[in-house]
């Protein structure tokens, strides 16, 4: 049987947790940041644990991950 291939942008933009868990960076924090409140750009910095659906498209990008 072959080795399976990891999706490189997928592996530069997620990362799994010990328990397995996917994180993913927070959208909105790139640019135009002037207007933005600071209440929002606060909100926006760190990372979250991605949604259940996602999850699985991911896992089968990163085969060998978590």
């Amino acid at each position: 049987m072959s080795k399976l291939k990891t999706k490189r942008a997928a592996a530069k933009r997620f990362r799994f947790t010990g328990t397995g868990k996917i994180l993913r960076n927070k959208a909105y924090h790139r640019h135009q940041l002037t207007h933005k409140a600071k209440k929002v750009k606060a909100n926006q910095r760190g990372t979250v644990v991605v949604a259940d659906g996602d999850a699985k498209l991911i896992k089968k990008m990163l085969p060998y991950g978590g």
